[in-house]
């Protein structure tokens, strides 16, 4: 049986305001926050992925996709969050993933209280923790598509 190959990911939450970024690796299935890029300009938003995709050489690129309450029906953003995947997908000629984001913020917020950054502090941290929450559920799906498969050949 061959190891498993140990490759880059980097995670989004895209927004109209801002975009959080996370990265983590395939075999330790880890995910962290890296940075939250603030840019007025589509261009100067996606320079700013650029420079972090040269600079941490995924192999992979995560997207979250908004939906509403019901954690089904896509939100309007999702639109724009899979418009943005395929500029991303263009640019850097990466596969491209979605995972539905559904309380990602609010997972994030409650992660940053835990480690005791509350209230207006979070403002900062709260784009790229939510990155991390998304990547973290794509690595944990991965994870448990594994076991089954294991499980199901054993």
């Amino acid at each position: 049986m061959m190891a498993p190959i140990s490759q880059s990911v980097m995670g989004f939450d895209f927004g109209l305001k801002r975009i959080g970024v996370a990265v983590g690796d395939t075999m330790i299935g880890i995910a962290h926050a890296i940075d939250t890029i603030h840019a007025e300009s589509n261009a100067d938003r996606m320079n700013a992925v650029d420079v972090l995709v040269k600079e941490w050489q995924p192999a992979l690129l995560v997207i979250g996709e908004p939906t509403y309450e019901n954690g089904v029906d896509p939100h309007p953003v999702a639109h724009l969050a899979r418009k943005f995947g395929n500029r991303l997908k263009e640019r850097h000629r990466l596969p491209i993933a979605y995972v539905n984001e559904f309380l990602s913020s609010q997972e994030a917020s409650s992660q940053l209280a835990e480690q005791g950054i509350k209230g207006r502090a979070q403002k900062a941290q709260l784009d790229a923790a939510a990155a991390q929450v998304i990547l973290q559920s794509y690595f944990d799906t991965l994870r448990t598509a594994q076991i089954l498969k294991a499980r199901d050949a054993a």
